[in-house]
């Protein structure tokens, strides 16, 4: 998070278009800016929602599956 923010912040004269020149690069800056701020989103919100989905699914797998019940090896008094 730290990094995409770094970038983020470190982008965002270039997306004002600060400078000389500068309404040449905002359309990249715009793109770059709104890209990452965009995937940390996506990372912050989405990548739980996931976890969550595949948990429940696993423990439904679970559930369902048969448990095998392995029988003794020897008998008591054999």
């Amino acid at each position: 998070m730290m990094t995409t923010m770094a970038a983020l912040l470190g982008g965002l004269p270039i997306a004002l278009g600060y400078g000389a020149g500068g309404e040449a690069r905002k359309p990249l800056g715009l793109a770059v800016v709104g890209g990452l701020f965009f995937s940390q989103l996506m990372t912050l919100y989405l990548t739980p929602v996931v976890y969550t989905y595949m948990a429940a699914i696993v423990d439904k797998w679970k559930a369902r599956a048969p448990r095998k019940t392995l029988a003794p090896a020897m008998q008591a008094g054999d």
